[in-house]
């Protein structure tokens, strides 16, 4: 055995645990950037913590996807505001957000300095400003990565503001935060956790350590997403889908991912496609690839077994193999009513492009092995 393992440095995870932020932020200073999505109730309870602590509050509400500009503009407020640390309370389109105005608010230029594929990918030089994480998806694990994935429609692709300077300083994880998450967005959010565990245990960069997170989040999200979709207010359900969450943003910070989010990427910059959505509806097509290309090119690849294991840990058979896995996902895939990727408007004649930023994305390379362009184009034609 040979790894590191790196996450946010303190982790608070339970029911009701929200109501603290006031305290924790009042401990880095008095005054907080506080980044929102929709702001609802939600965003109102951390509001009155945070005011009831003495902290005052600069607000920076953010919508869809987190944007270059964005960033910048919101570290520039907090240069100009004297903010003692940055909390984000959202999904991860808004995690990425606060993180990223962390990060480019305590180093020189703009982000495309530092930016991975699309930029210069230059090293963060100095520590970010202090950040806290509130999720209110189970499925990014944005509260426990080292990156912010951004937008640029001048590239029309995402790229990733990487460091390990950028782990955040406290997520603060309750799963009370979820229950009102829509069913659409539920089963979204959803499959990008699960991809996001299924990913890192079969990738190049696996790891004991890591697998043991991987093989507990695919159990738990297994059985409690189905349960979440259909009935909001199951907190069992809601609990462990925000733990799986957790676990799959620690196991990709440090095991990395593979195709399903190296295609993700760039259909997010290039088409207005839920993140989640499209992994779910490419995770069980690379299954099938992956597990092709290995039995044609490697077939004693260690990552057979783990697919075999994967498959054994999602349908609970000890009997499972590799193709039982894939049907498993396609069959969730169904029951939790993912639309096709045609739905987001990507067509055939998109597949090209779409293929060669995927080719050279970040995610690509932990891939347990390397697609070649037929192989890539198939994955695509066959998720439309």
């Amino acid at each position: 055995m040979n790894f590191e393992f790196a996450t946010a440095t303190r982790i608070i995870f339970g029911p009701g645990r929200s109501a603290e932020i006031g305290r924790i932020a009042a401990g880095f200073g008095p005054r907080a950037l506080l980044v929102t999505g929709n702001e609802g109730l939600r965003a109102h309870a951390i509001r009155a913590s945070l005011e009831a602590a003495g902290v005052s509050i600069v607000s920076l509400r953010t919508k869809g996807e987190p944007a270059i500009a964005t960033a910048e503009n919101g570290a520039t407020m907090v240069r100009g505001q004297d903010v003692s640390c940055v909390i984000a309370v959202g999904g991860g389109s808004v995690i990425d957000t606060g993180k990223a105005i962390a990060a480019l608010s305590a180093n020189p230029g703009p982000a495309l300095d530092y930016l991975e594929v699309i930029g210069a990918g230059k090293a963060l030089t100095q520590a970010p400003l202090p950040f806290v994480a509130l999720p209110t998806t189970a499925g990014s694990g944005a509260e426990v990565t080292r990156n912010a994935v951004l937008s640029s429609n001048e590239h029309g692709a995402k790229a990733s503001l990487r460091s390990p300077l950028m782990l955040p300083r406290v997520a603060i994880v309750d799963s009370e935060l979820t229950h009102s998450l829509p069913p659409a967005e539920t089963a979204a959010t959803g499959m990008d956790a699960l991809s996001q565990l299924i990913e890192p245990f079969v990738s190049s960069r696996s790891n004991d350590f890591v697998d043991a997170l991987c093989r507990e989040g695919i159990r738990r999200a297994t059985a409690a997403l189905p349960r979440a979709f259909e009935n909001g207010a199951d907190a069992a359900a809601r609990e462990d889908m925000a733990l799986a969450s957790l676990l799959g943003g620690m196991a990709l910070a440090n095991s990395g991912l593979g195709a399903v989010h190296g295609f993700a990427a760039p259909i997010g910059g290039m088409f207005p496609a839920p993140h989640g959505a499209v992994c779910a509806q490419l995770l069980p097509v690379v299954w099938r690839a992956n597990i092709a290309a290995l039995r044609a090119r490697e077939p004693a690849h260690p990552a057979l077994a783990r697919y075999a294991e994967a498959a054994q840990l999602l349908t609970g058979r000890a009997d499972a193999g590799v193709d039982d896995g894939a049907r498993f996902l396609a069959d969730l895939r169904e029951r939790l009513r993912i639309p096709p990727l045609r739905a987001y408007g990507i067509a055939e004649a998109d597949v090209e492009g779409v293929v060669a930023k995927a080719a050279v994305a970040s995610s690509m390379q932990a891939n347990p092995v390397k697609l070649t362009p037929d192989e890539l184009r198939a994955i695509l034609t066959f998720a439309l």
